[in-house]
């Protein structure tokens, strides 16, 4: 089992920055990609950003490519989501998540493929 647990939200002007932070903990880590999604009031989670395990490929949905950055370090446990240029339409919770297995190689935008999942940091995006 593999716990993770997402911090680093809070409330952020437009045209602001955050950084949001997911920390694992539980059996190894190792291997494993791990993804950003969101959910704002009324709507499904969306897919942001994931990285797998090497650091050397991570994948972005278009809403957020070019302002958000996932940057992941293995020693510490943590994969971030630095966030620039907010908008009040990112208003939302923010949840990580990793898939079943750590040795996964299929689609990362994929939701049904994360399985271990964050409870979530809400940010919120003021006009």
């Amino acid at each position: 089992q593999v716990q993770l647990a997402e911090s680093g939200g809070g409330l952020v002007q437009a045209g602001g920055s955050l950084r949001l932070s997911c920390l694992a903990s539980g059996r190894t880590f190792y291997g494993y990609p791990t993804g950003w999604f969101r959910q704002a009031p009324g709507k499904d989670r969306e897919f942001l950003a994931a990285i797998r395990w090497s650091g050397d490929t991570a994948v972005y949905a278009n809403s957020v490519k070019g302002r958000f950055t996932i940057i992941r370090d293995n020693g510490r446990r943590t994969v971030e989501l630095q966030m620039d240029g907010l908008k009040p339409e990112d208003t939302a919770v923010y949840y990580c998540a990793a898939p079943r297995d750590g040795d996964y190689t299929g689609s990362l935008v994929d939701i049904d493929a994360y399985t271990y999942w964050g409870h979530g940091t809400q940010v919120t995006v003021s006009s």
